[in-house]
């Protein structure tokens, strides 16, 4: 069956036009709150945000759905996404909801759910939530003397300041060490700067200004331009690129230069396999990361078990075959010893944590192989489904074939963007350059019925 809200993480769009409307929202307040209504209990939900404008027009459109449907809220505001699903937890809650559309610009916004064990929801349960919504909603509104709750709660960020401190490693202070963290103007604004100060970090701060406007705006792990040019301004050991809700991270190192999720990874990977905390013998990564890590981790006698697009599907992975690393090339790192969802910070406390015990420059720890060339490029779509067209296909399986086993091909819709994404590595940088604009003129000249 076919989804009309939820995409690859959560139901995401434009604010203030279909699906992200305030009346939607509180839909999905209601058939949230209705499905995890179980038991005698009085049942609680978390709702935390970013820092876009439009977070306060959905928070209180979430808060009316939940109430109405008997579920008591807690709104904790501004605040990352890993925090909200360790709060889900750790204050017994029922449901977890994050507002935020991560790195996208601030029009966007997005809905992002926890069950109560902290975990992003199956698509079973998505479906449910979705089949509810299609329905008359107000057989499912609690009775006059049933209607929840709501109220604020204070000191959330002090409990994730905590829990991210005591992730690194006991031994280790980030004493004698300049950072640069560039917080997006997003929702760690305040936490991520303060976690690395109490560490013993000497701290520079940008991105920590936010305006309801500029979250992700020329800054951020999708930007980090601003960043390199503060490490090098400040001569800062390391620079850290959190995304508008803290999920994910990019690393810059002293010389200025980015190091991107999959590096990160293999870092983690190696350092976690020394110390006999690698659980799996090897990662789970997606489609989309570069087969430089695939042959990195058989060099160290690890693996790399790929899914599909999405942390949440890195996390079932995880989950169903114990392994206790996985992540995304775009920064997302799951440590499941630490938490259930992606978290930047965290992330980035292990990186710093390798640096400090090694005694090496950042450039050192965090080049762990030579990337394989990679192009992605992205394909706009008005409507129509092109990659069902007979052409194409026939396109895709050429390029497949050219490519043998000198390199792959990932061909996929976008789950929250109208977009076809193209991409191809190899050990021929020109081979892949012709190969993806090849598909691109394929799949743009294609015609397909709306």
């Amino acid at each position: 069956m076919k989804r009309r809200y939820f995409g690859t993480d959560g139901i995401r769009g434009q604010s203030n036009i279909f699906p992200m409307t305030p009346d939607l929202a509180m839909r999905v307040g209601i058939a949230v709150g209705t499905i995890f209504r179980r038991g005698n209990h009085r049942h609680r939900v978390v709702i935390g945000k970013d820092t876009r404008l439009s977070g306060y027009m959905l928070e209180n459109a979430m808060v009316a759905g939940f109430t109405a449907a008997g579920v008591d809220a807690f709104v904790l505001g501004p605040i990352p996404t890993p925090a909200v699903a360790m709060l889900t937890r750790s204050l017994r809650c029922d449901i977890g909801v994050m507002i935020s559309a991560s790195h996208n610009p601030y029009e966007d916004n997005g809905i992002k759910l926890f069950g109560p064990d902290g975990y992003k929801l199956s698509d079973d349960i998505e479906m449910q939530i979705e089949d509810l919504m299609e329905k008359d909603l107000h057989t499912q509104l609690a009775k006059s003397d049933d209607i929840g709750r709501a109220k604020r709660i204070d000191g959330v960020h002090d409990r994730y300041i905590e829990h991210a401190k005591r992730t690194l490693p006991r031994d280790v202070t980030l004493q004698g060490l300049r950072v640069a963290i560039d917080c997006a103007n997003g929702a760690a604004y305040k936490v991520a700067p303060a976690v690395l100060w109490e560490l013993g970090a000497d701290v520079v701060t940008i991105g920590n200004e936010p305006n309801g406007i500029n979250i992700n705006l020329n800054c951020g792990s999708t930007s980090p331009v601003a960043l390199q040019k503060k490490v090098d301004e400040v001569r800062a050991d390391i620079g850290i690129a959190l995304d508008g809700d803290a999920d994910r991270v990019i690393i810059v190192d002293e010389n200025g230069t980015m190091v991107d999720g999959d590096q990160l990874m293999a870092v983690i990977a190696e350092t976690w396999a020394e110390n006999q905390q690698l659980r799996g013998n090897g990662i789970v990564a997606t489609v989309m990361s570069n087969l430089g890590l695939e042959r990195f981790l058989e060099g160290k006698g690890m693996g790399l078990a790929r899914t599909k697009v999405g942390d949440r599907y890195v996390v079932e992975h995880m989950r169903q075959h114990n392994f206790n690393v996985g992540g995304e090339q775009s920064g997302h790192i799951v440590l499941s010893d630490y938490g259930t969802t992606g978290d930047g910070l965290v992330a980035a406390l292990q990186i710093l944590a390798a640096v400090k015990r090694t005694g090496k420059t950042v450039s050192e720890v965090c080049r762990r192989f030579e990337p394989v060339p990679q192009l992605l490029r992205n394909v706009r779509i008005s409507g129509g489904k092109p990659l069902e067209d007979l052409q194409v296909q026939q396109a895709i399986a050429d390029a497949e074939a050219e490519l043998a086993k000198s390199g792959r091909l990932v061909i996929r819709p976008s789950g929250t963007e109208p977009l076809i994404r193209v991409m191809a590595e190899g050990d021929d940088r020109a081979q892949i350059e012709r190969i993806v604009n090849e598909l691109i003129g394929t799949i743009s000249g294609v015609r397909t019925a709306a």
